[in-house]
This record gives structure tokens, C-alpha cells and sequence, in this order.
């Protein structure tokens, strides 16, 4: 949730870098509703404290004038506070569906704005045509789709043989590499309260691109909205800070809308497992967290021999929760482009005035609000196609890298 603050000192700036980032968002609608609000809030404690005032000579002996003034001064007050409590649940709707505020270093423009600012390695070339990770599964038959579909329907999918493996292995390289750089791991719920969406920015602005259950309760689409409940409604020390998580759990998302034939296979599916780092820490430290959290993910490629770039993307393609965001994008070979495999985010103070997350500088100190970040630190289906397609040979065989040969040899 943006800062008020700014959205009544200096609603002109607010106003362009919001629009930098959702131009069809009702900026002007939100002022014009905050400031309705807070007339009117004005004028129902007026007339609440002439109520008062009235009750209170009313102690001395009730007159007749004084008895009719508190009654029409009872019918506006009702009337008054009808119409706050309707305007108030406008503008918090439309207050809760605005976008975090882009930094302003962030680019203007769609996805065709997004800057790549480093990469390593470089795409390999092959001696033979490269197949995509759908066609190697032909003869590898790590994936059973057909299955998948008979149970759960379709962009589902049933691991088996290496491809089990293969995950619990990245799984725990990843998790070891995080502790490494400082992030705790932790196994949080896969369902949580619509509240815990509201807090990480999910709700309402996302509304149905999850799934629910009968008894109200959500399956969530990343651990980051886990990651930002942890400390909900608490005021940390600034000794405590910063915290640092790391999660490992299956994602479940919707992805309503039709899927392409780039997005074939592992590209795009309802449920997949994911490794995510999330940081809450001081506000003057989060854009060094989040260099942080980059360095963590990208350490990771590194060690599997993967090619990849960095880009800064541009604030239409920030996700709605984010004030700076870059994308680690892998090279996949038989896709012949580059897919995102982690999104890394500086939500500064947006998530934790939802979730209502503080510290005090010191212990006599006013509580202020913490930063939160999050990355993925890494989405496996994506990284499973890049290592198949990356590591293939001309039969159709994979040679994976030695340290990832030996993290599987060592499961079972």
C-alpha cells in the first residue's frame, strides 16, 4: 500500500510515477477520494463533538431548544456517517488495488523498455539442431504429460525417473547456496488466510489467479506471500534486522488465458516447485539487499554452467507490489530465447504497511516500517529445460555438469 503521505504532499510527483507504472490506474479518482474522506471525517467530529457538547449541557436540565438541536444534530451526524463509511469503502478498494510506487531510476515503457545491465557466459552452440526439452522427453520419458492430465487436466505434470532426482538435488543445492549468503531455511503452510494475499499485495488486485478451497483458505502461487505473514503485526528491533529467509515449496497458480506454443511443456504450468529468498530489512538498506538477493540467485547458475542476462525491467513490467525489479533470464537453446527463472523485487514499505511489519531503531524510538524483498532463487521447471537443453547431445542423452552428476548420485 503507497504512502499516504505522499499522496497528500506531493500528489503531482505521485501522480507521474504511478502512472510510469499502471497508466489506466484512477490516480485521480484516489486523491480526489482521499480528500472527500478526510472532509468529511472533518465534519462528522465536528458534529459528534457539538453532540457531546449538547449531552453534556443536557446534565443541567434539558430545554426544549437544546433537546431539538441534538436530534437534528443527530439525524446529519447519521446521514454524515453513512456516507463516510461508504466513501471510505471506496477509496480503500481503489487505495488497496494501486500499484507500489517505481523508483526513479526504473524505466519508462512495457517490456520492450526492460535493460539488460550484465550476463554470463555466452549461448552455446551446438553441432547438430538443438531439440526443446519436450522433444528429449520423447526418448527420456521423464515427464509424463498424459498422466498428468487424466488426473488434474491440463499444464499439470508428472515427474519420474531422473527428473525426480534431478529436483531434489537442484533443490538442495539451491538451499545450501542460500544459506551460505544468509538466508534461513524455512518450510511455511501451503494455505493461507485471504488476508495473508491482501498483506503481500495479491488481493484484490489479483483476485482469481489462484486457487481456493471450501473452506477458505488459498493455495498459494509463491512462498513470498508466506515470507511477508512471518512478522505480520510485529514491531522487530533494529539488532533483529535483517531477516532473512529461504523457502522451498510447490507454487499453484491459475495462469488464466491461452497458452502459446512457446509455453509448451515445463514453460508454463498450473503447479511447480520453487526455491524463494526473502528479505525484510531498514529502509536505507534494501537496494544493497537486493544486490544481495541477485548475486544469491545468480551464484547458483553459475555453479550449473548456465548462460543468462540480467535486466532491469522497465515499470510497466514490474510486478504490482514492486518498486525496482530485475529478472534473471536463462538461455534456452531449444527454445531459442530467454526465459525468466527468477524475479528479484525491492517492495520497500509496500507490503509492510499491509502486513503492518515495523522496527525501532532504538529502543525509545517511534516504530517505523521495514523494506521487504523477494527473489526466486530458482523456479525448477524453467531450470530443468535449461540444464536439458543446455547439456544434450546429439542422441538425445544429457550430460549434466559434474556437481550436479554428483548432488543427484548422492540422493538414492
Amino acid at each position: 500500500m503507497i504512502d499516504l503521505s505522499l499522496l497528500r504532499k506531493e500528489p503531482l510527483k505521485l501522480k507521474k510515477l504511478i502512472l510510469k507504472k499502471e497508466p489506466k490506474f484512477e490516480i485521480d479518482k484516489l486523491i480526489d477520494l482521499d480528500s472527500q474522506v478526510r472532509s468529511l471525517m472533518s465534519e462528522v467530529e465536528t458534529l459528534r463533538k457539538e453532540k457531546n457538547e449538547l449531552a453534556a449541557m443536557a446534565k443541567g436540565g434539558i430545554t426544549s431548544e437544546v433537546r431539538d438541536k441534538s436530534i437534528e444534530i443527530g439525524k446529519t451526524l447519521k446521514q454524515k456517517e453513512k456516507s463516510l463509511s461508504g466513501l471510505e469503502v471506496d477509496f480503500k478498494s481503489l487505495l488497496l488495488s494501486c500499484p507500489n510506487v517505481p523508483q526513479e531510476d526504473v524505466p519508462e515503457g512495457n517490456k520492450e523498455s526492460n535493460k539488460v545491465s550484465w550476463d554470463f557466459g555466452s549461448q552455446k552452440e551446438f553441432s547438430f539442431k538443438p531439440k526443446n526439452h519436450v522433444e528429449l522427453n520423447e526418448k527420456l520419458d521423464w515427464f509424463d504429460f498424459d498422466a498428468a492430465i487424466a488426473m488434474s487436466g491440463s499444464n499439470f505434470v508428472f515427474y519420474k525417473k531422473d527428473a525426480v532426482k534431478l529436483i531434489y538435488a537442484l533443490t538442495n543445492l539451491m538451499l545450501k547456496n542460500n544459506y551460505s549468503h544468509g538466508f534461513e531455511p524455512v518450510i511455511p503452510p501451503y494455505l493461507v488466510k485471504e488476508q495473508s494475499l491482501v498483506n503481500s499485495g495479491n488481493l484484490p488486485k489479483f483476485e482469481g489467479d489462484f486457487y481456493k478451497t471450501q473452506d477458505d483458505l488459498c493455495l498459494i502461487p509463491t512462498a513470498e506471500v508466506c515470507l511477508t505473514n512471518v512478522h505480520s503485526n510485529q514491531i522487530l528491533s533494529s539488532q533483529d534486522l535483517p531477516k532473512r529467509y529461504a523457502a522451498w515449496t510447490g507454487c499453484f497458480r491459475r495462469e488464466a488465458g491461452g497458452y502459446g506454443s512457446t509455453d509448451r511443456g515445463l514453460i508454463r504450468i498450473h503447479q511447480f516447485e520453487k526455491v524463494e529468498t526473502y528479505s525484510i530489512c531498514q529502509p536505507e538498506e534494501s537496494n544493497e539487499e537486493l544486490v544481495r538477493m541477485i548475486k544469491s540467485a545468480e551464484k547458483i547458475l553459475q555453479l550449473l554452467g548456465l548462460h543468462y542476462r540480467v535486466s532491469l525491467l522497465a515499470a510497466q513490467d514490474c510486478s504490482f507490489a514492486s518498486s525496482k525489479t530485475y529478472d534473471i533470464e536463462v538461455w534456452l537453446p531449444g527454445q531459442n530465447q530467454y526465459y525468466e527463472v527468477s524475479s528479484c523485487s525491492n517492495c520497500t514499505d509496500f507490503q509492510s504497511r499491509r502486513a503492518k511489519i515495523r522496527y525501532r531503531k532504538n529502543q525509545d524510538s517511534k516504530p517505523e516500517l521495514v523494506h521487504t524483498l523477494n527473489a526466486s532463487s530458482l523456479a525448477l521447471p524453467r531450470l530443468i529445460v535449461a540444464l536439458m537443453e543446455t547439456y544434450q547431445q546429439e542422441d538425445g542423452s544429457i550430460v549434466f555438469p559434474k556437481v550436479l552428476q554428483d548432488a543427484m548420485n548422492n540422493l538414492w
